[in-house]
């Protein structure tokens, strides 16, 4: 699944507006400073806090 690059230029984290950066597998957007996870549903980036998950501790 691909995202338009220029479609995420401009999306940013609903809680911080940071930078979103695209998954190695391409299913979800994640936010490094609030370590959370956006899933992309058929195309489409879920940016609500509340279906927002937590990334896994490395």
């Amino acid at each position: 699944m691909t995202i338009d690059p220029e479609l995420l230029e401009i999306l940013a984290c609903p809680q911080c507006k940071g930078e979103l950066r695209l998954t190695a597998a391409g299913d979800g957007l994640v936010c490094a400073a609030c370590r959370l996870l956006f899933e992309i549903r058929d195309e489409i980036p879920i940016l609500l806090l509340e279906e927002a998950k937590p990334l896994a501790d490395a």
